[in-house]
């Protein structure tokens, strides 16, 4: 695979001339000596590419790499050699730290600026892998040239959703809505776009994936988010409810798993955590009651289901 992040599925087209790489395999012998091991000294005083073993002059107008001051510490605290913060591979150019303030005088410009820079460099709620691949997601859009005419909003969303996939911390469609405040069919759009194009190890969301994140928010045992968890496995097994969105499977599961052990969450909080409606929960759950001997086995779940 290309070491390039997110490569093309299908390389574009390329166009004018190709360009002329060096070749990094050529290695700089003295013509006189014709050593197979040169021995070549960078003479930084005077600008030099020397010989060591005839002094030939090789080359004139060498660049110093080297410090750009002498540090007098004696191996201790910091090396000021080097300055500024270690370079992000996700910004283009030449990069210095900056803080944009958000004070102008009352133009409401440097507000929009901190804004937008805030937002380019900090994905709330995500961890650092999330949001580093969220953002080299973008980047690879914007060389790309991808998606012209779809808002900034619209695109960063669908990275991230995409990122939670490739990572197996799935979010939901609504759950990304709701925190970037931009539309399913944009984001879906946008997805379905990045999915067609670049080479992703986007997996499928499954019921099992949201399981324990929704069982936490629901503030539910241990033994009912395992009992949760087997009900969804055998609801898959049986196909009691084929055709329903992963969601709404581990929506339904949850609340019966709740019922099973005398812990029965309301359809409005089970809605409210997996953003599934109150409709079709207690559809479900009715499909899933229908065959509950099926379901539960031999295996005790706690006390009696609610009818």
């Amino acid at each position: 695979m290309s070491n390039i992040p997110f490569p093309r599925l299908q390389p574009a087209v390329e166009q004018g001339p190709k360009q002329i790489l060096p070749d990094l395999n050529i290695r700089l012998i003295c013509p006189d000596c014709k050593n197979p091991v040169p021995n070549i000294i960078e003479e930084f005083a005077s600008g030099d590419l020397v010989c060591g073993d005839c002094g030939l002059v090789l080359g004139d107008r060498i660049i110093d790499t080297r410090s750009e001051w002498r540090t007098f510490a004696n191996d201790e605290g910091d090396d000021p050699s080097r300055v500024g913060a270690a370079a992000d591979p996700l910004l283009d150019g030449s990069q210095l730290d900056t803080i944009i303030s958000r004070r102008d005088g009352g133009s409401g410009t440097a507000r929009d600026l901190n804004k937008v820079h805030g937002r380019a460099n900090a994905v709330k709620g995500l961890t650092r892998l999330i949001a580093d691949i969220a953002k080299q997601l973008y980047k690879r859009v914007e060389e790309e040239k991808l998606l012209r005419g779809k808002s900034t909003e619209s695109i960063i969303a669908a990275c991230i959703f995409i990122a939670c996939r490739q990572e197996n911390v799935p979010r939901t469609f609504k759950e990304i809505c709701a925190i970037t405040r931009v539309p399913k069919k944009e984001i879906g759009r946008c997805f379905k776009t990045l999915i067609r194009t670049f080479e992703t190890n986007v997996t499928t969301m499954t019921s099992e994936d949201l399981m324990s994140r929704f069982c936490s928010r629901l503030h539910l045992r241990m033994e009912i988010q395992k009992a949760a968890l087997d009900l969804t496995i055998t609801t898959k097994s049986l196909g009691t409810l084929e055709g329903k969105s992963p969601v709404s499977v581990a929506a339904a599961c949850i609340y019966m798993a709740s019922c099973l052990y005398n812990q029965p969450q309301s359809t409005k909080d089970v809605s409210q955590v997996t953003g599934v409606s109150e409709v079709t929960i207690k559809n479900s759950y009715k499909l899933l009651y229908a065959v509950r001997e099926k379901l539960l086995g031999d295996k005790k779940y706690g006390v009696t289901m609610v009818d």
